[in-house]
């Protein structure tokens, strides 16, 4: 549906032939909600058992839309305004309603300071409405001709109404239908015709009349409580109790002229603010006194009339006076089935596809769009959603053009100073402080955003969390976070405001902010690796920005790379050909070992080379970048560097020492000397985990049974130190000796480590459980082994560890072997001396002749724990094993 025309477009082009146009962009799901909500107000009204004049009913009449500055709630309550009074004007994409059309009586009230609306405006704009019911309503009309009359001596109604543009809204009626109700009740009473007119006499003798009960005023003595507004004094206070008159004068109009008012007062967050609620308390006094009407308030906040803590500043507060009102907001994607119990509804972002369409519809020329598809798909990315910013840049695309320039995609890529000024003006200082503060982070809570904003108070944190464009997931660490575009703006535009920050004051809050985040880090109960990687993807992206020492951050980086987990980390990769800071240096430190799980060993090599050169890291992390490109070193066979690195960490004598020493002894065992590899692992310990090294030296002398008893004591180790990382690689290996046995055991042991490796990314160890899968199935012919190690030869070489290609062709020569496919298996042989003529690894070759009963050719031989005789010998009895199995038991399904 498009609007009216677009006048600030429209005056900002000399080109005529472009066509601007107010759009409006679906919110079919709001119209649905109202739909509902209003047939069920329909039905309620219409029940024999409803009573206008209880007061202590609870309230289901209103419905509240609320949302971010910019949202588009005016453009939806103009629209509904539009479409509940002329079906034709409806968008075509909302449904017809259920109800008839000349029951609904919109009227639309702008309480918006630039509208300059007030109280008696607003109870005079509902009246004037209500002259199209073509009849006076004369309880209320002679209540409000005295009000008028005391308040405003001399000043004709008619004047008012002009001036307020009533009288051009609704017409002249108003004053006709409320002089016949004064005449009407004047012969009523049997006054003389030339006090008529004279308000204040016939309003004494109406009360005494309804006092007496007498028959000449049976149609008003109904109104059980006419007589007590006529006697009160007629003020403001006075006024906005006479909506009751109003509302039993409507209750009682006959069948052919009811009508059920739909009253849509809209920026609702105009009439005051949180400590002043004069204005909101008559309104609300209004809305409570006619629940025959339906209520649409839109505005930026949800209301409170359900908080009992309102109690003494509005009448009807809590939620059994506003049981709908008291439930937690509704987003806009609901369906309407919840109307009828939550009726507090946030108004949702545009969808992509409606961004375009607003756009693309926006300004046009012969009926195309004026803004191409590539600006309009930048516009949309940078919008959020957000219908406001949409406005923005449609003036920007316009502004550019008037200067002559053709607009660019690249001229979209913009923060609106405006956007800060709308999501600041309704804020107090210290809500304001706290908005810029929090902007800092990508989540708070209300501790967090009052010691980043550092006040000693939390007020004003949690009244910010109440606004519309801090959305709430109750799921997350931390429950808060602002609305994608507002935390742009308020960190990037261009700030006008008169409390703007200055550069010094960001670079506190953003320490203030980092502290924060180290305090609750260190608060934290127990180990738990979701918070650690909240808190280190916050901190670091703080600590890069803002170029802050890296303070909890190093401690926090240890107890991340100690369980070997490996979870993405935000910020994402960075450019590290630009570390200036240690902040840079570690955010590029972490994100490589992170990252190593997914990219080729040669890039983590090269990402963790610049950061050692950067110099830029304390001892301790330059360490670990050490420790960590040595063993990317040796997944890409380059022993020499490897052990470079590692004897340099070990010799540091710090925290990656024992980690060193292991792996100083993996060398000694690829390069085939074991004795050393053995004695080593003894010396280890628990931070060097010898368990596994130790498994690494006895499978490879084909005593998997030895090996799997040494993997099961570091996995349960590993369990009792609860590192995740280590449990499941623990697991890993030992499946993979096993899988040399017994099927079925190997079965069991891969299950259990997939299930370890469910929460991990370890990409090696799970490429390893691959190979194991391909051992325990070796020998049999409807197992695709050939296939399968195809496609893993392929994984392996993408990530780059080079010796697990080496694992993979020994399950191979394994399975070929148990087959007695000696060609098979002699292709496997040359494959490993080829891939191991660097000497590290060379004794698979050895072992993959033991398994098929060949001599062994090559040279060097390697320092077996036992001689090579024993170590041929279990190799052979394995493969003896399974060929026996082979033939006398089913395999187990792969």
């Amino acid at each position: 549906m498009t609007g009216g025309r677009d006048l600030r477009a429209l005056f900002s082009t000399n080109d005529r032939s472009v066509q601007a146009a107010e759009a409006f962009t679906n919110r079919q799901t709001q119209w649905e909600t109202v739909a509902a909500a209003l047939t069920q107000h329909l039905q309620h009204v219409g029940s024999p058992g409803f009573d206008p004049e209880d007061l202590e009913a609870p309230r289901s009449h209103v419905l509240v839309f609320h949302g971010v500055g910019g949202i588009g709630k005016t453009t939806l309550s103009r629209t509904l305004e539009a479409a509940l009074a002329d079906a034709g004007r409806r968008p075509t994409q909302w449904g017809a309603p259920g109800w008839p059309a000349d029951r609904i009586l919109p009227v639309r009230i702008d309480l918006a300071r630039s509208a300059g609306t007030d109280f008696e405006q607003i109870v005079l704009t509902i009246r004037a409405a209500l002259t199209k019911v073509g009849r006076p309503l004369p309880a209320f009309d002679l209540a409000l001709r005295r009000y008028w009359e005391a308040n405003h001596p001399g000043e004709p109604l008619e004047e008012y109404l002009r001036r307020a543009g009533l009288g051009s809204r609704f017409g002249q009626a108003l004053p006709q239908q409320m002089q016949s109700a004064l005449a009407d009740v004047a012969q009523a009473l049997m006054l003389p015709g030339t006090i008529g007119s004279v308000v204040g006499q016939v309003t004494g003798a109406l009360i005494g009349a309804l006092r007496e009960r007498r028959q000449t005023v049976r149609a008003l003595a109904g109104c059980a409580r006419l007589a007590d507004l006529l006697e009160a004094e007629p003020d403001l206070d006075a006024l906005s109790f006479y909506p009751h008159l109003l509302a039993w004068e409507l209750a009682r109009l006959p069948e052919g002229k009811k009508v059920v008012p739909v009253v849509l007062l809209d920026t609702f967050e105009d009439i005051g603010d949180r400590t002043r609620r004069d204005l909101e308390r008559l309104i609300q006094r209004t809305v409570w006194l006619m629940p025959n009407a339906f209520w649409v308030i839109s505005g930026r906040s949800r209301l409170q009339w359900a908080d009992p803590a309102l109690q003494g500043q509005l009448d009807y507060t809590g939620p059994a006076a506003w049981p709908g009102l008291a439930h937690t907001a509704v987003p806009a994607a609901r369906t309407p089935a919840n109307a009828s119990a939550a009726r507090q509804v946030l108004i949702g972002d545009f969808s992509p596809e409606d961004c375009d369409d607003y756009l693309a519809r926006r300004l046009t020329r012969d009926g195309q769009p004026l803004i191409g598809e590539n600006i309009r798909q930048i516009i949309t990315a940078r919008s959020h959603g957000l219908p406001l910013y949409l406005d923005l840049s449609v003036a920007r695309f316009l502004e550019l053009r008037r200067s002559g320039r053709t607009p660019q995609p690249a001229d979209f890529d913009h923060d609106f100073p405006a956007l800060v000024s709308r999501t600041l003006s309704d804020l107090t200082a210290d809500e304001r402080h706290v908005l810029r503060s929090v902007s800092l982070l990508d989540a708070f809570d209300v501790p967090l955003a009052t010691r980043a904003a550092g006040l000693a108070h939390e007020g004003p944190a949690q009244r910010l969390t109440e606004r519309p464009f801090v959305r709430d997931n109750p799921f997350g660490l931390w429950p808060f976070h602002l609305h994608g575009l507002i935390r742009s703006a308020v960190r990037n535009a261009e700030d006008t405001t008169d409390d703007r920050w200055t550069e010094t004051d960001w670079q506190q809050a953003a320490q203030r902010a980092f502290t924060a985040l180290g305090e609750q880090h260190q608060a934290a109960p127990g180990p738990d690796r979701l918070l650690l990687i909240a808190f280190l993807r916050q901190g670091l992206r703080l600590a890069r920005d803002h170029r802050l020492d890296l303070g909890w951050l190093t401690p926090a980086a240890w107890t991340y790379v100690s369980d070997s987990v490996w979870e993405p980390l935000a910020p994402p990769d960075t450019d590290s050909t630009g570390l200036d800071t240690a902040a840079d240096a570690l955010v590029e430190l972490l994100s490589a070992l992170a990252r190593r799980q997914q990219q080729h060993r040669s890039h983590t090599v090269a990402r963790l080379t610049t950061v050692i050169d950067s110099h830029l890291l304390p001892d301790d992390l330059q360490h670990m970048a050490l420790y960590y490109r040595a063993k990317a070193h040796r997944d890409l066979g380059d022993s020499p560097a490897s052990r470079t690195g590692m004897q340099a960490v070990a010799d540091g004598q710090g925290r990656l020492a024992p980690a060193a020493r292991r792996g100083l002894a993996h060398l000694a065992r690829m390069a085939g000397d074991f004795p050393t590899a053995l004695a080593t692992a003894h010396t280890l310990g628990w931070e060097g985990r010898h368990h596994r090294v130790e498994g690494d030296i006895w499978w490879p002398h084909g005593d998997m049974n030895r090996a799997a008893a040494a993997y099961a004591a570091a996995r349960d180790e590993a369990e009792h130190h609860g590192v995740t990382g280590e449990r499941g690689n623990s697991q890993a290996h030992r499946a993979f000796a096993l899988a040399f046995t017994d099927p079925a055991v190997a079965d069991d042991e891969l299950a259990l480590a997939e299930q370890l490796l469910a929460d991990v990314d370890l990409r090696a160890t799970t490429l390893i459980t691959h190979i194991a899968a391909l051992a325990r199935d070796a020998g049999r012919t409807d197992a695709d082994v050939d296939d399968r190690a195809q496609v893993l030869r392929a994984e392996i070489r993408t990530a780059g560890v080079t010796y697990t290609e080496l694992a993979l062709d020994l399950a191979l020569a394994f399975h070929h072997a148990v087959r007695d496919e000696q060609d098979q298996v002699a292709i496997a042989i040359a494959r490993l001396r080829e891939n191991t003529r660097n000497g590290d690894y060379a004794y698979y070759s050895d072992i993959a002749a033991f398994l098929a009963g060949l001599p062994v050719t090559a040279a060097p031989t390697p320092r077996w724990l036992d001689g090579e005789a024993a170590t041929r010998e279990r190799w052979r009895r394995l493969v003896t094993a399974r060929q026996s199995h082979r033939h006398t038991s089913r395999f187990p399904p792969s």
